[in-house]
């Protein structure tokens, strides 16, 4: 089973996934990328474990905070992550 950080009541998120990071787009600024992300760009603020740097920071972008662990997107793995947020993204430009 994939290992799981509980951050809050609210959200859990897989330790060392970093999908939500990289398959959808961001148009809010984000610092060192002050035009967001185009989806599928890794996020500059993705470090080399796939952790957000700013997570918990007054920095990181609203969209990102009120995205939230869901099985039904995340799936059991990062590749299942990465695969479901890039459709989404696709299907709802």
């Amino acid at each position: 089973m994939s290992e799981l950080i509980v951050r809050d009541n609210s959200a859990a998120c897989r330790a060392g996934c970093g999908a939500c990071c990289i398959a959808p787009s961001i148009t809010s600024p984000i610092p060192g990328m002050p035009n967001g992300k185009p989806a599928g760009v890794r996020c500059v603020q993705l470090d080399d474990h796939h952790l957000c740097r700013l997570f918990g920071r007054p920095e990181r972008p609203r969209v990102c905070e009120q995205f939230n662990f869901d099985a039904t997107v995340c799936g059991e793995h990062r590749e299942e992550a990465l695969a479901t947020l890039s459709w989404l993204e696709e299907s709802t430009r």
